[in-house]
Formats: C-alpha cells, sequence, structure tokens
C-alpha cells in the first residue's frame, strides 16, 4: 500500500461568506482558523470585514459559506470550546488605552450570546483540551509608527486565563498573569503574541518582540518557567532585494522572535520564528520545556522554499520566507508539524518523532498562510490565508482544504537541483518554455524582468517526478548579467544556442528586441524591432518565439496601437534575409479584463499559440490552446495591410488548472511540444510577489 499523503481537494473563497448587503468587492481574510467539534464546520477570523465566517465541510471537497457573524470591533483569534468559539475581539481606540473582549458565540444559533471584558487588547485564543481553561494572550501591542516600534511602550501586555463551564469563559474567574520583570529586551513590555494547552494544562507563551517564552500553570495561574527565545546563526541566505538570487549569505546572532507556538506532547513545543522588529530566523525550533533547544532547522526550511520555486526575493532584506503560523497533530498514528511560510506561501509537513524533523511534503497554500487547523478524525488539514488581493484585481483570500490518504505527492510539480558548491538553486517566473531539439526529456525555459539583475534560462528534465531543474544559465552580454531584458521566449536554434524574446517597455526604457545567446548564455547578436514597428507599440509586447526554419515567429501580446480592436500581431523575422514581415491574429472577446498571447510555438504543419484572459479564480474564463495551419500563412511586410489568419481550439487549460484543488491562477506563459511530440505548459508565478508562488508545470499528453 502506499504511504499515505496530504493532497489539497478545496479552495473556498472567503468573500463568498459577505452579507448579501456588502459589495463583492469589500475586502476580506482568513485569519486564524478552527473547527467544530464534529469537524465539519470551519470558523476563521476576518479582520477587515470586522466579525467572523463560517465554512460548511461537511463535503470538504465541495465547502459551502456558512454565514458571517459581525462583531463589534476586531476579531484577533478564534477557538471552539464545546458548542461555542471564543472570539478575541479588539476595541482598542488606540496603543495607549488598549481594550478588547472575550465573545462567546453560539455555533448552531451563530450569534453572540455573552461577552467577558479583558481589560486589554487581545491576541491569540486558545482551548484546553480538556475544556476546561481558556488563555488569552493579551498583547497591547505596541505602535510601529511611533519611535520605529521600538518596545518598551507601555502599558505593558499579559495573559488572560478563564475558567469554562460547557464552553462559557465565567467571566468573574478570569485571572492575570503578569509577566513582567522576565525577559531581557523591554522585561517591563511584555507584548504576548500566542498561547496554546498541553494535556498537563500547562499554558506556552511566545513574547515576540521580547524574544522570550513563558509556560503558565492554567489552575494556578502560575508562571512556572521562562527562558530566552535566543539567536541562531544563518548560513546560506540571500540577504539582498535585489531581483537576484544569491544563497551564500549570512546572519550572525539573528534573534527567533517566535509567533506560533503549539505543543508536540506534555515536554516539548515547536516555535515558528516568524521574526518581528529585531529579528526573524527563518526557521522553527522544537524546544524542551526546561528551555533547552532539541532541534533547530536553520534555513533548511527556506532552502526547501527556494527549491519549490516560492522563494520571495523581495524578502531577502528582511525575514525571507518568515515561518509564521504553525500546527501538530497526530494522523494515522504519526506526528506532524506543519509549519507555514507566510511570504512563501507554504506548507512545510515534517513528521515529528523522536530524532529530528524529517520534511515530508510541501504544500500549496493561498497567499500568506496565517492559520491552520488539523481534523485528524476526518483525515483533514485546513489552511487560512490573509491576502486579498481584490483593490489590484488578484486573488481573494482563500481556506484551503487537504485531505490524508493514499496517493502521490501532487506538488511540488518542478524543483530545482542544488548548484555544485551544494547552494539551492533559485528560480520563479517562468515565462516562456521550449522543447531540446534532441532530447525528449529535456525542455528549457527563461525567467522574466522580476530578476532583472539575473536574467536567466533554465534546463528541465521532464522524466523526473517532479521535473526537476538541473541548470540555470545566467544571459550576459560582454561577460556581466545583461540588463535592461524581459525574458518572456525561448527557442533552440538548432546548434546548440538560443533565440530569446524580450518584451519591450517603452515607458522604462527597455527595448522590443530579440536576442541570440549561445550554449553559456552569451548574447552573440541582438536584433532590435524595426523602428516604425516600435512607434506603435505599448508595454504588452513579445510574449513568445519560435523558430520555423529561417523564420523567427513571434507573439505579440495584446493590440498595438496600429492593430485593429480584437487583434495582435504575430511577426516573422527572417534570419537569412533579415527582414520583418507579421500576419494579425484574431483575439477572443473578454467577459473581463483582457485577453493576449502567452506562447508560441512551431510543431509539423502548425503553429501553436497560447490564448488566456488575466483573471484569476472563479472569473478566469479563458486559458486555451489555439493552432494555425502553416499552409495558410502568407506574412505581409509590416507597414501594409496584414493578412488575418484562421484557428482552430485544441486544448483548454482550465480543467489543468483546477486539478490541483486551488483556485485558477492567471498567467499560463510557456507551452512547448518536446521532441516526441509530448505537451508541456508551465505557469508564471510573478516571483512570489502579490501571488501564491504556485508554479504549475505539466504534460497535457502528446498532439
Amino acid at each position: 500500500m502506499a504511504e499515505p499523503v496530504f493532497r489539497r481537494i478545496a479552495a473556498f473563497p472567503v468573500a463568498a461568506n459577505l452579507p448579501a448587503d456588502k459589495p463583492a468587492e469589500t475586502e476580506t481574510s482568513s485569519e486564524i482558523i478552527t473547527a467544530s467539534g464534529d469537524g465539519n464546520t470551519l470558523v476563521y477570523s476576518d479582520s477587515p470585514a470586522g466579525g467572523i465566517g463560517m465554512i460548511d465541510i461537511t463535503d470538504p471537497k465541495a465547502p459551502k459559506a456558512g454565514g458571517f457573524i459581525a462583531l463589534d470591533g476586531e476579531p484577533t483569534s478564534v477557538a471552539v470550546a464545546g458548542a461555542n468559539v471564543l472570539v478575541g475581539v479588539n476595541t482598542s481606540p488606540n496603543f495607549v488605552e488598549p481594550s478588547g473582549r472575550l465573545a462567546v458565540i453560539d455555533l448552531a444559533g451563530k450569534s453572540e450570546t455573552a461577552s467577558c471584558d479583558l481589560g486589554g487588547q487581545p491576541d491569540s485564543v486558545a482551548v484546553s483540551p480538556d475544556g476546561a481553561y481558556a488563555a488569552v494572550a493579551m498583547e497591547n501591542e505596541r505602535d510601529e509608527d511611533l519611535n520605529d516600534g521600538v518596545i518598551p511602550q507601555m502599558p505593558a501586555g499579559f495573559v488572560a486565563v478563564f475558567q469554562l463551564t460547557d464552553g462559557t469563559p465565567d467571566c468573574a474567574s478570569m485571572t492575570r498573569v503578569d509577566l513582567t520583570g522576565l525577559a531581557d529586551t523591554a522585561p517591563e513590555d511584555p507584548e504576548p503574541e500566542y498561547v496554546d494547552f498541553n494535556a498537563a494544562g500547562e499554558i506556552v507563551v511566545s513574547l515576540q518582540e521580547n524574544n522570550h517564552f513563558a509556560i503558565i500553570d492554567a489552575a494556578s495561574g502560575e508562571v512556572t518557567a521562562d527562558f530566552p527565545a535566543g539567536t541562531v546563526d544563518l548560513e546560506g541566505i540571500d540577504t539582498e532585494d535585489d531581483g537576484a538570487f544569491d544563497f551564500t549569505g549570512s546572519q550572525a546572532d539573528r534573534k527567533r522572535e517566535p509567533d506560533t507556538v503549539q505543543w508536540i506532547d506534555d515536554n516539548r513545543f515547536v516555535s515558528a520564528n516568524e521574526g518581528d522588529y529585531e529579528g526573524g530566523s527563518r526557521s522553527f525550533t522544537v524546544w524542551n520545556k526546561d528551555g533547552t533547544v532539541a532541534y533547530e532547522s536553520g534555513p533548511s526550511f527556506e532552502h526547501e522554499v527556494v527549491r519549490a520555486g516560492h522563494y520571495p526575493d523581495k524578502r531577502s532584506d528582511a525575514k525571507g520566507v518568515e515561518p509564521e503560523g504553525l500546527e501538530v497533530a497526530t494522523f494515522d498514528g504519526t506526528t506532524y508539524a506543519f509549519v507555514l511560510s507566510e511570504r512563501g506561501s507554504l506548507v512545510g509537513v515534517y513528521e515529528l518523532g523522536d530524532g529530528d524533523p524529517v520534511l515530508t511534503q510541501l504544500l500549496p497554500s493561498g497567499i500568506a498562510p496565517e492559520g491552520a487547523i488539523a481534523i485528524p478524525s476526518r483525515n483533514l488539514l485546513v489552511t487560512s490565508n490573509e491576502a486579498d488581493l481584490v483593490e489590484d484585481g488578484g486573488a481573494r483570500s482563500h481556506v484551503m482544504i487537504y485531505e490524508f490518504g493514499e496517493g502521490e505527492n501532487a506538488y511540488p510539480m518542478i524543483v530545482s537541483e542544488d548548484d555544485a558548491q551544494d547552494n539551492p538553486v533559485g528560480w520563479g517566473a517562468l515565462s516562456g518554455l521550449a522543447a531540446d531539439p534532441q532530447d525528449a526529456a529535456t525542455l528549457h525555459a527563461v525567467s522574466d524582468s522580476f530578476y532583472a539583475n539575473q536574467p536567466s534560462m533554465f534546463t528541465i528534465d521532464v522524466s523526473a517526478r517532479p521535473a526537476r531543474i538541473t541548470g540555470r544559465t545566467t544571459i550576459t552580454r560582454d561577460g556581466a548579467p545583461a540588463e535592461a531584458l524581459d525574458l518572456e521566449g525561448i527557442t533552440a536554434d538548432g546548434a546548440g544556442g538560443f533565440w530569446l524574446a524580450s518584451e519591450g517597455n517603452p515607458e522604462k526604457d527597455v527595448p522590443h528586441q530579440l536576442l541570440h545567446v549561445d550554449a553559456s548564455g552569451a548574447i552573440t547578436e541582438a536584433v532590435p524591432f524595426p523602428e516604425d514597428l516600435v512607434a506603435g507599440s505599448t508595454r504588452f509586447g513579445a510574449e513568445g518565439v519560435t523558430l520555423d526554419g529561417d523564420t523567427l515567429w513571434v507573439a505579440i501580446q495584446r493590440e498595438w496601437k496600429d492593430d485593429p480592436k480584437g487583434t495582435a500581431k504575430l511577426l516573422a523575422y527572417d534570419t537569412a534575409s533579415k527582414e520583418w514581415s507579421a500576419v494579425r491574429y484574431p483575439l477572443e472577446s473578454a467577459e473581463k479584463g483582457w485577453v493576449g498571447l502567452s506562447e508560441i510555438t512551431a510543431q509539423g504543419d502548425w503553429l501553436y499559440v497560447l490564448e488566456r484572459d488575466n483573471q484569476i479564480g472563479d472569473a478566469a474564463r479563458l486559458k486555451k490552446l489555439y493552432r494555425v495551419a502553416k499552409a495558410d500563412l502568407e506574412p505581409a511586410p509590416l507597414g501594409g495591410d496584414l493578412p488575418l489568419v484562421e484557428k482552430e481550439e485544441v486544448h483548454d487549460f482550465l480543467p489543468d488548472l483546477k486539478a490541483t484543488g486551488g483556485y485558477v491562477v492567471d498567467k499560463i506563459e510557456g507551452f512547448a511540444i518536446a521532441a516526441d511530440g509530448t505537451a508541456y505548459a508551465v505557469t508564471d508565478n510573478d516571483g512570489v510577489d502579490d501571488s501564491s508562488g504556485e508554479t504549475l508545470f505539466f504534460d497535457i499528453g502528446k498532439l
């Protein structure tokens, strides 16, 4: 029997829970998430919308909106207690007068039944396994704009502990646990971040800004232990936000500044070391209850994120992948830690035993996973992803659902091998794909201008599962990384080198051009687009290139100024005569946004063209492959009337893009037909910037 794995089976956009009187474009979020005792209802905090949302997962593969409950204040956390859900609600008018309450919501009635004043601003809420106690991390958070956010900033935080009866807190029983005087950093101003109970009735609390932990006995309200979170020496990391990967940097004595903490058993817990204003060790740590370190991941988790193409280069000068959320649960007798990378939008699944944690899987998540809840009784794992990019037309906040069962890992679909110095090879934003003329198991790809200081082409072994990037080659001019490029297309020249298409942008002085490079990536010839052609150009330029005989065909993404509406040019460049000509290609109509071309590939008697809209998720309508008969191509000289070609549909990619259980990504950008006729496609993950970072790489069989 196959080893069981976690596979994503559904994604729920939390905007589907918006009340009827709210506009569809209202910002929403799923931050902290919990589940009812029977595992059929999910409850998440939605800070922007000012309430909590519910999701019916009776059928986890078809989650349904379960309703939204507005609260008087900002919800910070949720925890189920019997038939109720306890919600931390921030009602602070400002930073120096923090206030909040613990709201009690009846799950069945979907109404607030009680509320306890907390005397401060809450963050995390937890309920003991026996249902006897609730704990609230009273952060009394600092003003990050005051004195650069440096603490102390009074008033001090604390932990509130309540006795519970049938899931309802006794407000009069609240114990205020004082945490002042414990940490070396701002001991007078503790800022507790996260709380969790073990089966022995002990609470572990992280004091993130103070870089400290405390352990509290729930029954007595006494601090029984405390110790610093310490520092980590990091090697093999990227420390510069410079549009290039370089995992040779280091940071000494980096404060962990932990966020989420979760007990593994009664004697060990794990922390996600997200970092705050002075630290962030890009790692997770397993702790013994006496404060000794049982395991420190260092940069190893981040390196796995790099290999999967999820590394957020724009965070290199900050805290890298930022492990923030955690969940610990036992499935089928094996205990796992689920480590959430907030900036990499990826979940690391680690098997926990007596030795070091062992990575078993990486799971794709939505943008900025914040919380997770495991439901072992139903073999389910759920993540809540807080980012909602509706204002920019991007992905909405989603809740992702995974099922534990027999099968094969479905993700990642493509990973990179380490370089000769054993450093991880960074990659992302794959924007063009090409076949190797001789080897059916090899493809080539390029990345776009997101990595402007490291324009690259990649070699991909498609015989491996997942496919493996076996090499990265930097495109150079006079020995240095070439500047002012936006590589969107690649095709083999048949002699060991490649032709590349670089999309221009007149507003940024990036020229529209074709580049001929040798196997080492050195530019041997640059072919700028004709001036008369460029005069009518826009920033939506070359999106693909393919070689057919002596002719390079170039797909222009959208209409230029001299094109009739609803058409885009297919440019033809004769490499022998150096002459340009073109035809016009009829674009499909867009229901929303725009439609354009993303790739072009010559094979046999046809030119294959990838056409897509710029929509994401439920709004996506068009991600298709078309073809044009070469026999009908009669390109005309530029400047005159251009013939309009006819096309026929070959393949609809929408089912492929939905097959991973997530939402439909917008940018399917690369397409190639290998030497054996197998067709492959790849999506562009935008360098993990305002993106989930997912790269889908798959084949659609032989055409």
